[in-house]
C-alpha cells in the first residue's frame, strides 16, 4: 500500500527571480544529508482530502498557518516506490516564516534504549528556486521543476 502525503510549495517573487520556502528536515538522519531539504508535508488518510492535509501539516511543522491564498494542484510526484507526495503552489511573501515545528521522538543511536525527540524541521526559510533545487531531497526537484514551468507561463 502507497504512503501518501500532501505539502505546500509557497513561492514569491525575490530580488533575483523566484524564490521557494523550504524546510530543513530535523534529526540524526539529516544532521549531515547535503539535500536536507523539504517542501513542508506530511502524511494523510485517503479519507482526508490532500489540500487540508497539506495546510495541517504546514502549521505543524512551520508554527503557523499557510497564507490564506489560491493554492493550485502542482502534481502527485513519487518520492519512493511506497510514497507519493501530492504538492500544491501558492504565493507567499516577506510575512512567511519559520516559527517552530513539531517533534517527534525516536530511538537514537538504534539499539541504544535512548529515546529523544527532534523536531521535525529544524528551521524553514526562503531560496532562490535555483539553490532550492540544488538543497531539496531527490524526490522533491520534480516539483519546483513544475513550479518554475508554472511561473513562467504567469
Amino acid at each position: 500500500m502507497r504512503t501518501m502525503s500532501a505539502g505546500i510549495l509557497l513561492y514569491r517573487e525575490g530580488p533575483g527571480g523566484i524564490e521557494v520556502f523550504l524546510g530543513k528536515m530535523g534529526g540524526p538522519f539529516w544532521t549531515r544529508h547535503p539535500r536536507a531539504w523539504s517542501i513542508p508535508k506530511g502524511e494523510h488518510t485517503a479519507q482526508e482530502p490532500p489540500l487540508d492535509a497539506a495546510l495541517r501539516e504546514f502549521a505543524e511543522e512551520i508554527g503557523t498557518s499557510a497564507p490564506t491564498v489560491e493554492y493550485t494542484l502542482l502534481g502527485v510526484f513519487r518520492q519512493n516506490p511506497h510514497k507519493a507526495l501530492t504538492v500544491y503552489s501558492g504565493m507567499g511573501d516577506e510575512q512567511v516564516r519559520f516559527i517552530t515545528s513539531n517533534t517527534f521522538e525516536l530511538e537514537w543511536p538504534r539499539r541504544s534504549g535512548v529515546i529523544r525527540s527532534y523536531p521535525e524541521l529544524e528551521t524553514a526559510c526562503w531560496f532562490p528556486l535555483d539553490e532550492g533545487r540544488e538543497q531539496v531531497v531527490a524526490g522533491q526537484m520534480a516539483a519546483l521543476d513544475t513550479l518554475s514551468r508554472l511561473v513562467q507561463d504567469l
